[in-house]
């Protein structure tokens, strides 16, 4: 079974085989070089969650800011265009709802359209919080996303999640 995948901001289309039970082993019941080299990859492939938020979309920084993970080699497995209502906002950024900034923090968030975007890819949550920076744009390192377009503390441009189990909580939030 063959599988296509194109997203609307994807240059190329990337190409996906499934291997039934049936061509995994051969006549010798030796496994299938192919089956083994996707076993490798799906050991160290995870998938996290990225967000282009308001200050993002609004400069039009949107398909520049996918196209770096796109490089980077992630896969982009989900992609959606929306605007966070209160309710939903402080229910995914519940774990800050003690802070002093979480007021200014859903003001922000439900002040425009943010794009949440799924990856997937080797070590990809890691990678991901590498590539968007420190949280305080000011203190980010030039090439990362933040380092780069960001201008502050709250409006920094991007959200990341920053564990597999944040990520798990994040997408069930995003994409109910």
């Amino acid at each position: 079974m063959t599988a296509l995948y194109s997203g609307s901001v994807l240059q190329n289309v990337k190409k996906i085989t499934w291997f039934s039970k049936e061509t995994q082993e051969n006549s010798n019941g030796q496994t299938n070089t192919s089956k083994a080299e996707l076993n490798r990859r799906s050991k160290l492939s995870e998938q996290t969650l990225f967000i282009v938020k308001p200050d993002g979309v609004k400069r039009k920084l949107v398909g520049e800011i996918i196209s770096r993970f796109e490089k980077k080699g992630f896969t982009i497995l989900k992609l959606k265009m929306f605007t966070f209502t209160k309710e939903l906002a402080t229910e995914f950024y519940s774990v800050h709802k003690d802070k002093p900034f979480f007021g200014e923090l859903l003001e922000y968030i439900t002040s425009g359209p943010v794009v949440v975007t799924v990856v997937e890819g080797n070590n990809a949550v890691a990678t991901t919080r590498q590539m968007v920076g420190a949280t305080k744009s000011f203190e980010a390192e030039p090439g990362s996303i933040r380092g780069d377009f960001g201008l502050g503390f709250t409006e920094n441009i991007i959200h990341a999640s920053d564990s597999t189990e944040s990520f798990d909580k994040e997408v069930n939030v995003v994409f109910k």
